[in-house]
């Protein structure tokens, strides 16, 4: 079968890799329907987390079960299913603490499963998914092909902005700033909205994205950025600055924007993968008692929240893909990403 591998920064190639195998007695294997490309993806693309050797790279997927193990008794061959951006098994006392990336059984895609096991990248035509039972959510089907780039969204994007603002403590008639306009501060844009916040503010230079943001449900654009964004957010919200402020990028210069558009007493959600250096000013945030909460959002937990909304229409986080390929040009998904052209790209096998 064939698969996406990373070789080296900048180096994507789709190569035949062996077909995946049942080997733990819980696993499933997923005829992939649909992946794509994460904004973290873009980490080792730039070479900024080094890849020390080629490996099978990709991590948001939805399927259909073609196998199932022994053990496993909740997904059944035939299911279309969603897999959350790790492994989990959905019982341990983390999961059930709703911090199920910290799963004492779990993984991540691409690594040891810890069962004698490896698991795939999702960015393949299969994958053999690990814990089966915790991992994988069911949608009742049938499931129509123009349902799959939103439900592909909560794999991982469309949870991941609903953790920051979920973290953020977003309310019903607050205010919220958005950090990012890529497709995590996007669906980050639409949780605010569903949670019932008043006054949205998107953070972004790009007139695709802040159109898209305009549709999810900002209610206010701004273009600037650190002094002049933070002035800017400031004079929106009454010179106090935002109730909430959800940080999705993961620099020290977001996280500082984040920081210092929150008002007296916010709350800062955050849920960029931290590249860049960003620190705490541990000094700042004691003086102003602005909180800093959020971190690796634990989607499993969010799916079937989420999941009526995006089957009923009620939120469309699937048009935060703008580009579609097939599997075999992952390497221009990478680069269209990279290069701004594509806000997510969703790749068909």
């Amino acid at each position: 079968m064939l698969a996406t591998v990373i070789h080296a920064a900048r180096d994507i190639r789709v190569e035949a890799v062996p077909d995946p195998l049942l080997s733990t007695g819980g696993d499933a294997i997923v005829r992939v329907v649909a992946a794509c490309v994460c904004g973290s993806d873009l980490w080792p693309y730039r070479g900024i987390t080094p890849t020390r050797e080629p490996h099978r790279i990709g991590h948001e997927f939805v399927g259909v079960v073609e196998a199932v193990g022994d053990d496993v008794a909740l997904v059944q061959v035939g299911d279309f299913v969603i897999a959350p951006f790790y492994v989990c098994d959905n019982t341990c006392v983390n999961c059930r603490n709703g911090v199920s990336t910290s799963c004492l059984n779990g993984s991540w895609w691409g690594g040891d499963d810890r069962f004698g096991g490896f698991a795939d990248g999702g960015q393949g035509e299969r994958v053999r998914v690990p814990l089966a039972d915790g991992t994988l959510v069911v949608v009742p089907g049938p499931v129509a092909d123009e349902e799959v780039p939103g439900l592909l969204t909560l794999a991982d994007v469309m949870g991941t902005g609903y953790h920051a603002a979920v973290s953020a403590g977003v309310t019903a008639g607050s205010t919220v700033a958005v950090v990012g306009d890529g497709a995590v501060g996007l669906c980050a844009v639409i949780a605010a909205r569903r949670l019932g916040a008043s006054t949205i503010i998107a953070i972004s230079r790009h007139r695709d994205r802040q159109e898209l943001a305009l549709e999810f449900g900002a209610t206010h654009l701004v273009e600037g950025r650190g002094d002049e964004g933070v002035r800017a957010v400031r004079e929106l919200t009454g010179g106090i600055g935002a109730d909430h402020v959800l940080e999705c990028v993961g620099t020290k210069e977001s996280m500082d924007q984040a920081l210092r558009s929150a008002r007296p007493g916010g709350r800062v959600g955050f849920v960029g993968v931290p590249n860049g250096g960003p620190e705490l000013p541990i000094r700042r945030m004691f003086d102003t008692n602005v909180g800093v909460v959020g971190g690796v959002a634990p989607v499993r937990g969010y799916i079937e929240e989420l999941l009526p909304d995006v089957r009923s229409g009620a939120i469309n986080p699937g048009r935060v893909f703008d580009l579609e390929l097939p599997l075999a040009d992952a390497a221009e998904a990478y680069a269209a990403m990279d290069e701004r052209r594509a806000i997510k790209v969703l790749l068909r096998p």
